[in-house]
């Protein structure tokens, strides 16, 4: 069964740190391009972060310095440690995988929520 569960969301306050988990399961976890996106109430859902097969990352203007996202293909799991959380960092955080080229997949967790609150 094809799935990303994510793990690790909760209450935090501003300034905090927060490491977010998700666990591959179903897929070649190896090739894939894996991410984290976000969607904050009322608003559309954002990229934070990408980390490609070969281990580059990119960033969204808004979280770089702040949070740094990694992977581990032995267990085949993502993570994406966020620091110097800010008000707006609040939103549902949902992992992201993707396989480009002929056998191009798609693959979306459920999400979990950061709130980031004094």
């Amino acid at each position: 069964q094809v799935q990303l569960v994510e793990s690790g969301g909760g209450l935090v306050q501003p300034g905090g740190s927060l490491r977010l988990s998700c666990a591959a399961a179903g897929i070649i976890f190896r090739v894939y391009t894996m991410g984290w996106y976000r969607q904050a109430p009322g608003k559309q859902r954002e990229l934070v972060a990408t980390i490609g097969s070969a281990g580059s990352s990119n960033y969204a203007d808004s979280v770089k310095g702040r949070f740094t996202i990694s992977r581990d293909d032995a267990k085949t799991a993502v993570y994406l440690q966020m620091s110097s959380l800010k008000a707006e960092d609040t939103a549902v955080y949902y992992c992201y995988a993707h396989l480009s080229g002929p056998s191009s997949s798609e693959v979306w967790g459920q999400g979990t929520q950061v709130t980031v609150s004094s």
